[in-house]
C-alpha cells in the first residue's frame, strides 16, 4: 500500500457527484432510497469516467489497487461502503480504485474504534505508520510499535479485512524489493549522484516500498544501511524525498 495524494476532480466531474449524493439524500429521508441501484444508473452515465479517469491516474501507470497494490485496479471503490453509508456513496474522498480480490474481501465490512475508521485509507493515512514488510517472504503485517508493545490497531485489522499476511500479494513486493536493492548495489559500486539515485528507485518502485527501506526498519535492511553509510549525503538525501 502506497500513500497516494488525490487531486481535484474536473467540475462536471464534481457537479455530477454532487447531483447523485442530493438525489440519494432526498430518496433516504423519503424511505425509498436504493443505493444499490442508484450507484448502478450513475455508472452508466460517462460523467463519472472522470471519476475512474482521475483514481487511475492517482493509482499509477500499472493502475494499481489502492488497497493491495499488487493487482490491477478494476473498479471504483467506496472505502465508507455505500450500503451501511449511503450519506458517503458519492463523495469524491470516499472513493478509490480496487482489485476485485480486496473489493470482494472487504465487501460491506468497515471497522471502526469509536468511530475511527481501523481501516487504511491511503489517501489520508501514511500506510507505513501502520504496516510493515517482511523482506524474507515479502509479506505484508501489521507494524509493530515498541514504545506501546503492540502492533498497529489499524495495521491489524486492515492486514485482516484484505488478507495481506496470507494471499499471493508478496509475489510482487518481492520482485520489487529485489529491483530496489539491485538499484542500491549498483550506486554503491559505481557511485553517482542522489538525483540520479532517486530518480532510478522511483521508477523500480513499483508497490510503494521506498518509504519502507528509507524508513526506521528498511534502514537497517542492506544494502540500505550500506548505503546510510557508506554515503550518508545521498541517504539523507533519500530519506528526505521518500519519508
Amino acid at each position: 500500500m502506497r500513500r497516494l495524494t488525490r487531486p481535484p476532480l474536473p467540475a462536471r466531474t464534481s457537479a455530477f457527484l454532487a447531483r447523485c449524493q442530493e438525489r440519494a439524500d432526498n430518496a433516504q429521508e423519503q424511505g425509498t432510497l436504493d443505493i444499490e441501484r442508484e450507484w448502478r444508473n450513475a455508472r452508466q452515465r460517462k460523467a463519472l469516467t472522470g471519476v475512474l479517469d482521475t483514481l487511475r491516474t492517482m493509482s499509477g501507470p500499472h493502475w494499481r489497487c489502492m488497497y493491495c497494490t499488487d493487482s490491477h485496479g478494476c473498479d471504483i471503490e467506496h472505502f465508507r461502503p455505500k450500503k451501511p453509508y449511503p450519506t458517503h456513496a458519492f463523495h469524491w474522498l470516499n472513493l478509490l480504485l480496487c482489485c476485485t480480490t480486496c473489493n470482494r474481501k472487504k465487501g460491506d465490512q468497515f471497522p471502526t474504534l469509536n468511530g475511527a475508521p481501523l481501516l487504511i485509507d491511503p489517501t489520508m493515512d501514511d500506510p507505513w505508520e501502520h504496516l510493515d514488510f517482511e523482506p524474507e517472504s515479502g509479506l505484508i503485517k501489521a507494524r509493530y510499535d515498541a514504545q506501546s508493545d503492540q502492533r498497529s490497531p489499524k495495521g491489524l485489522e486492515t492486514v485482516r479485512l484484505l488478507a495481506l499476511d496470507r494471499r499471493e500479494v508478496p509475489v510482487g513486493h518481492s520482485k520489487t524489493f529485489r529491483r530496489l536493492k539491485r538499484t542500491v548495489e549498483r550506486a554503491l559500486d559505481a557511485g553517482g549522484s542522489a538525483p540520479a539515485l532517486i530518480a532510478e528507485l522511483l521508477e523500480e518502485d513499483d508497490h510503494g516500498l521506498l518509504p519502507w527501506c528509507f524508513g526506521e526498519i528498511g534502514r537497517t535492511v542492506e544494502p540500505f544501511s550500506d548505503l546510510r553509510l557508506q554515503q550518508p549525503d545521498i541517504w539523507m538525501a533519500c530519506e528526505a524525498a521518500f519519508r
